[in-house]
C-alpha cells in the first residue's frame, strides 16, 4: 500500500526516523558541516535529548534554526497501564490522531519491547484481536522507532550505553504485518541498531511474519534479525481458514522460503509461534505433524496458550493438553517451549493489542465530545 506520512501539526519536520543519510542531508541543507549530523545522531538516539538547547556540542546559532524548523518530538501517550505481573502497556497517539499500542515486558534475564508497524492490520488471522480491525495505515520511520524512544523516556533508559539498561531485547509483534511496511520497517531497524545510537544488536531482535513469502529473503539480507513465522496450523486446509494469507502463500512456498532464511542456522534458529486452540489445532495427530512438516528446518516452537478477548470464536486448549502437545514436540526432535501469557489483564498479551484501547478511547473522546458541547 502506499506510504501515508503524517503532518506535524506544527509544520515542523521531525528528525526522528532519518536514516544517517537523511540526517547528513538536513545538515548539509542547513549549511553545517558534516560533522553536526553526528553529533546530532549522538543527541537523538545515544543521549535521547528531546530540547535542541541541551545539545551543546552544537552552535547556539543552529540549535536555534534547529528548534525554528524541526521536532523530535515523541508519539503522544494516551495511556500507560501496568499489568500485575509487571508488563507495561503504552496507547500512543500519532500526529494525525492515529493510535497503535506498545508492551513491555521485564523477565529475569532480559526485557522485550514489543513494537508495532501498522494501524490496525493488514490481516485477518481469526483467532487475533487486533485482526478484527481494519488496517487504517502503514506507521513511518519516525514513528516505529519512536516507540523505542518513547519506552526508554518512561523507563529511565538512557543513555544507551548504560550497563543496566532495561530494553536489551526487541520485537516487531506488536500491531500489523511488518512485511507489509517493509520498507519502513527496515529503515527503523537501521536506526534501532545502529552502534552509536540505540544500539539494540541485531541478534536480539526477531521480526514476525504470518507468512509473506516473497519478502522473507530480502528481510534477512537486508536486515539480518531474526524471524519469528505465525505458522499456528499443519495443514493448508485450517490455515487458510485462521490465516488467510495462507491461500495466497501455502505452507509448503513458506517452508521453502525459511529453509532458505540468510543466515539460519542451528544457533539461530527461526521460531514457529503456535497458538494453542482447543479442539481445532492441538491434537497430538497435529503435534506429530508439525514435526514432520519443520523437519530439516533449524526451528524452536513457541507454543502460545490462546489469550481470550470479547467475542473470540475460540477457546484456549487445557493445560494439559497443551503439555502433551509440548511433550511430543520436544520428543520429535524439535525445541518446543510454552509462552507464559503476560499482560493478560491489561489485554497486552499476544493477540490483544489494541482493540480494547480502541473501544475505551472512543468512548472518551464521545465523553468528552459531550462535555464540551455541554459547556458551550
Amino acid at each position: 500500500m502506499t506510504v501515508i506520512t503524517p503532518e506535524t501539526p506544527s509544520g515542523l519536520t521531525g528528525l526522528v526516523g532519518l536514516s544517517r543519510d537523511e540526517l547528513k542531508d538536513s545538515v548539509a541543507a542547513a549549511g553545517e558541516p558534516a560533522f553536526r549530523a553526528k553529533q546530532l545522531w549522538h543527541w537523538l538516539y545515544c543521549r535521547g535529548e528531546t530540547d535542541f538547547a541541551e545539545m551543546t556540542t552544537l552552535s547556539k546559532d543552529y540549535r536555534a534554526r534547529l528548534a525554528a524548523a524541526h521536532t523530535v518530538d515523541r508519539p503522544e501517550v494516551v495511556r500507560d497501564q501496568l499489568s500485575t505481573d509487571g508488563t507495561r502497556k503504552w496507547l500512543f497517539r500519532f500526529d494525525d490522531g492515529q493510535e497503535a499500542e506498545t508492551v513491555f515486558i521485564p523477565e529475569s534475564d532480559r526485557g522485550t519491547l514489543c513494537i508495532s508497524s501498522q494501524v490496525g492490520c493488514t490481516l485477518t488471522c481469526r483467532f487475533c484481536h487486533t485482526g478484527t480491525q481494519k488496517l487504517v495505515r502503514n506507521l513511518t520511520p519516525g514513528e516505529i522507532v519512536g516507540q523505542v524512544l518513547s519506552a526508554r523516556d518512561h523507563l529511565g533508559d538512557w543513555p544507551s550505553a548504560k550497563p543496566d539498561r532495561k530494553i536489551t531485547n526487541l520485537v516487531f509483534m506488536g500491531m500489523g504485518e511488518p512485511l507489509y511496511n517493509y520498507e519502513n520497517v527496515r529503515t527503523s531497524i537501521g536506526i534501532i541498531t545502529d552502534n552509536e545510537g540505540i544500539a539494540i544488536s541485531r541478534r536480539k531482535i526477531t521480526l514476525s511474519t504470518a507468512g509473506v513469502v516473497p519478502m522473507i529473503e530480502r528481510c534477512g539480507e537486508e536486515t539480518g534479525v531474526n524471524l519469528a513465522v505465525s505458522l499456528h496450523a499443519v495443514t493448508d486446509e485450517l490455515r487458510d481458514d485462521i490465516v488467510p494469507v495462507n491461500k495466497k502463500y501455502p505452507i509448503s512456498d513458506l517452508l521453502e522460503a525459511c529453509r532458505a532464511y540468510p543466515g539460519v542456522n542451528n544457533a539461530r534458529r527461526i521460531t514457529f509461534e503456535y497458538v494453542m486452540l482447543k479442539g481445532v489445532n492441538d491434537s497430538q495427530a497435529d503435534a506429530k505433524e508439525l514435526i514432520r512438516v519443520l523437519k530439516g528446518i533449524p526451528a524452536k516452537v513457541n507454543l502460545i496458550p490462546f489469550n481470550p478477548w470479547p467475542g473470540a470464536p475460540y477457546l484456549c486448549s487445557a493445560p494439559d493438553v497443551v503439555d502433551a502437545f509440548a511433550t511430543t514436540v520436544n520428543a520429535g526432535g524439535l525445541i518446543g517451549t510454552v509462552r507464559t501469557p503476560r499482560g493478560q489483564d491489561i489485554l497486552a498479551a499476544c493477540g490483544q493489542l489494541k482493540s480494547e484501547s480502541q473501544r475505551l478511547g472512543i468512548r472518551e473522546r464521545r465523553l468528552q465530545e459531550a462535555a464540551a458541547r455541554a459547556a458551550t
